[in-house]
């Protein structure tokens, strides 16, 4: 299965809220970084992240490229909370080793944020 293939399928596993089944797509040494936050998870503590996310609601995969190795996926993550329905971006990359992923980074933002002022020309 190409990386392509193992990533969609495995986005699809998360917005199916299949838990259990995660763990057949990473790697023993599974490593991923949220280069947002700067937080590193093993292959346990990242399942449990998503199985436990509060308010989970949907992951909605947008857009996705790469070859057999390598792949790269736009997501459309809503979650609830006291304030009614989230919304948030997520950039997903993963190398995959031996048919499963090895290594992925994600880089998550809130949707819908306004621009700074200072961020764009005059």
């Amino acid at each position: 299965m190409s990386a392509v293939d193992l990533l969609q399928h495995l986005m699809l596993t998360i917005d199916q809220r299949k838990w259990g089944e995660l763990g057949g797509f990473l790697s023993p040494d599974f490593t991923c970084e949220y280069v947002h936050t700067g937080e590193r998870f093993g292959r346990d503590e990242w399942i449990r992240v998503n199985a436990e996310y509060p308010g989970f609601d949907r992951l909605i995969l947008q857009q996705i490229t790469g070859d057999d190795r390598t792949a790269a996926c736009r997501s459309h993550v809503t979650g609830r909370g006291d304030t009614g329905l989230m919304h948030f971006e997520c950039a997903t990359f993963v190398t995959v080793k031996d048919g499963r992923v090895a290594q992925m980074v994600e880089v998550w933002a809130d949707a819908g944020q306004a621009v700074p002022g200072e961020a764009r020309p005059v």
